[in-house]
């Protein structure tokens, strides 16, 4: 092979070192609250946590890595285990404001720990596993999405609320579009389920979404109480 198809070839293997990007990368974060109503309110049912009936206001369910494409990493490094003893100053905060309501009843940890391997551990490039949950804590305070709402009206009383209204509250508040994501009770009433508000890499401040998820909602959905 002479200079010219060295100097292509390695052209080449340079230009793969950059199509063939590491699992750990992504583009940015799907920061998703639930509304604890609305996934107790299926003919799933759920379980309340240890700790008693969590507070009826949004629940945190995940900060996901996305890239803009709409795809997703998960499972990034099966070496980097849960480890409760790295959020231990986190608990009493994860308890409150990410609660389980999956069964049997728990007091969270498996809740975490899932959270952690599946989607923490593709963001471990720009945070370590007490920054993850810290993060997402922090995220939710900032979001304050129960008083946003209820500050336009729109209230956790079973009543039906338009998709614009909800989503122009939510925009109004904190600057950006949210995705919005439905489920069904069991008389089949379209209710708000979930809130997808998108995060800047470096898990702390909101952006507009590069792609918003698909809701399946109505133009008019129920927010159910809890």
């Amino acid at each position: 092979m002479g200079a010219k198809g060295w100097f292509i070839l390695k052209l080449l293997m340079f230009q793969g070192l950059f199509v063939s990007r590491p699992q750990e990368d992504f583009d940015f974060f799907y920061f998703v609250l639930q509304w604890p109503g609305a996934y107790c309110d299926t003919k799933r049912a759920c379980c309340y946590p240890t700790s008693g009936k969590p507070a009826a206001d949004f629940g945190i369910h995940g900060l996901w890595p996305n890239y803009n494409g709409g795809s997703w990493p998960s499972n990034c490094d099966p070496d980097s285990q849960f480890d409760r003893s790295q959020i231990s100053d986190l608990v009493s905060s994860l308890k409150k404001n990410w609660p389980t309501l999956s069964c049997p009843s728990n007091e969270g940890f498996k809740f975490w720990e899932h959270e952690w391997e599946k989607h923490g551990t593709c963001s471990e490039s720009v945070m370590d596993q007490h920054e993850y949950f810290e993060n997402a804590l922090k995220l939710k305070e900032k979001a304050n999405l129960l008083q946003i709402l209820t500050n336009s009206g729109i209230n956790p009383d079973d009543g039906f609320y338009s998709l614009k209204k909800i989503t122009n509250a939510i925009k109004n508040g904190i600057g950006f579009t949210p995705g919005i994501e439905c489920n069904k009770d069991p008389e089949r009433n379209d209710q708000l389920h979930q809130i997808y508000i998108c995060v800047d890499t470096s898990g702390t401040e909101f952006i507009e979404c590069p792609v918003l998820p698909r809701g399946r909602c109505p133009s008019q959905l129920q927010f159910s109480k809890f």
